[in-house]
């Protein structure tokens, strides 16, 4: 079992940045396969970026490219999601999620966190 814990979510103006950091506990993190996603009031959870079990490979959305960048640290269990240039359009609550693979896009990861509300004000 794995459990997840995000944190760094807050209240940003638009075009400023924040870091989300997912720490992970229970198992190690190294043969997990680790996503972002985001669900806005009203619509579908949706995959941000994601990252292989390696770090080799990583996805993004188009709405995010180049603006979001996800990394991992499997020493200290933990992934991030440096997220710049934001947009009111990025509010959202975002979830960290590993999946037992080492790489995937889709939406059936194993093991989820609570998430963390990320606001961006105009």
């Amino acid at each position: 079992q794995v459990q997840l814990v995000e944190s760094g979510g807050g209240l940003v103006q638009a075009g400023g940045s924040l870091r989300l950091s997912c720490a992970a506990s229970g198992r190690t993190l190294r043969s997990y396969a680790m996503g972002w996603f985001r669900q806005a009031p009203g619509k579908e959870r949706d995959l941000v970026a994601a990252i292989s079990w390696s770090g080799s490979n990583t996805y993004y959305a188009d709405s995010v490219k180049g603006r979001f960048t996800i990394s991992r640290d499997n020493a200290k269990n933990t992934v991030y999601l440096q997220m710049n240039s934001l947009k009111p359009e990025d509010t959202a609550v975002y979830y960290c999620a590993a999946d037992q693979s080492p790489f995937t896009t889709s939406g059936a990861y194993d093991y989820w966190g609570q998430g963390t509300q990320v606001t961006v004000s105009s």
